[in-house]
């Protein structure tokens, strides 16, 4: 009896990482991220800026108009709107140097009313509330100067950020076409497509939140013209939508654009409790805007549960800063673009996403 060779039965497994390989890979994309912000906090904004104006880069191309003048115009659009911004800052400044004098006595007039205060009720004469002051003043040059090299530093770092981020962003949409080459000979060619997919929809995502930054800009304006105009605070909604402008910086810019507002509150009314109630304006709106308004508006655009949004915020916060908090948000995304179309990484495309579930 002649027996027939049997063929060997090949079964293909998805590999499945395990929890301690998930761990070492984020404590290692973590120590690259925090050691390498230098180049991949304006690369990554970068490319935020180049996916954005790829759609308007292709339709200037389609009006017979040149790569490199579409690109051009594109960037310098994107300049003129960041400068415009700039200006309105500026001008808030200027406007609020001008009320510096009466903002001045007032303060000086509630230093003086709170010493006398703490000279009754506490029986702390003036002159000794005098020595403490000026020791205190003495005291803190040591951590005034470190301030003002932190200051210095953010400063220049700043300036190097809107130097070099428009020329990556040209150099990236002039190179488009070398690098997507390039990333599709880092993978088979039956993953071509599903990378072409993948991009395509990393665009859309981006899109998509720039919309949804809009929407929450929009509805911040609109509570804090809301809020300033029930307290009684002149040019609401002035007052309100540059606030709303310069919330794209966190904490810092909602600080900033309360001080005119704050100002001429205290100077019309010549009460603590205008001001007192302006700061709590700001304050529940900036808490409804990162806890509510933000994760809502941006979180349901990209299809990502609101819990994992808080948490990217939180963790871009410690890595990158301020950068980190809105950078983070759309890595998430293109995180969850790979995880919906790789087996093994069907479990985190779960844990990120927002529960709609896709029926085949």
């Amino acid at each position: 009896m002649i027996e027939i060779p049997k063929t060997p039965i090949v079964i293909h497994t998805v590999r499945k990482f395990s929890l301690l390989e998930i761990l070492q890979y984020i404590v290692l994309i973590s120590l690259l991220l925090y050691y390498g912000k230098t180049l991949f906090i304006p690369l990554s904004f970068s490319l935020l800026i180049s996916f954005i104006l790829y759609p308007l880069c292709k339709w200037l191309e389609t009006k017979k108009i040149s790569q490199s003048a579409a690109i051009f115009i594109s960037i310098m659009g994107v300049t003129l709107l960041m400068g415009a911004i700039i200006y309105l800052l500026f001008l808030q400044v200027i406007e609020f140097s001008q009320e510096w004098q009466p903002f001045k006595e007032k303060l000086l007039e509630t230093a003086n009313q709170v010493s006398i205060f703490i000279s009754e009720r506490f029986g702390i004469s003036l002159e000794e509330q005098s020595i403490y002051f000026k020791n205190s003043i003495n005291n803190s040059g040591t951590q005034t100067i470190s301030m003002v090299r932190r200051v210095a530093f953010i400063f220049s770092e700043s300036i190097f950020y809107i130097l070099i981020i428009p020329v990556l962003s040209g150099l990236i949409l002039y190179h488009r076409k070398i690098l997507m080459n390039a990333l599709y000979q880092l993978f088979p060619v039956n993953k071509k497509e599903t990378i072409h997919e993948i991009l395509i929809e990393t665009i859309h995502a981006y899109y998509n939140f720039i919309k949804g930054m809009l929407l929450v800009y929009f509805i911040v304006g609109v509570l804090n013209s809301i809020g300033l105009a029930i307290v009684g605070v002149p040019h609401p909604f002035l007052f309100g939508f540059i606030a709303a402008i310069l919330t794209f910086i966190p904490y810092v810019g909602i600080m900033i654009s309360a001080l005119l507002p704050i100002a001429v509150s205290w100077i019309t009314f010549n009460s603590i409790w205008y001001p007192l109630a302006v700061i709590v304006v700001f304050g529940i709106v900036q808490i409804l805007e990162a806890y509510v308004i933000f994760p809502f508006a941006v979180g349901n655009r990209l299809k990502i549960n609101t819990l994992v949004i808080i948490v990217m915020i939180i963790i871009g916060g410690i890595i990158w800063g301020a950068a980190g908090m809105i950078l983070f948000i759309p890595f998430t995304s293109i995180i969850k673009l790979i995880a919906d179309r790789t087996e093994s990484l069907k479990s985190l495309s779960i844990l990120l996403g927002d529960g709609n579930l896709e029926k085949k």
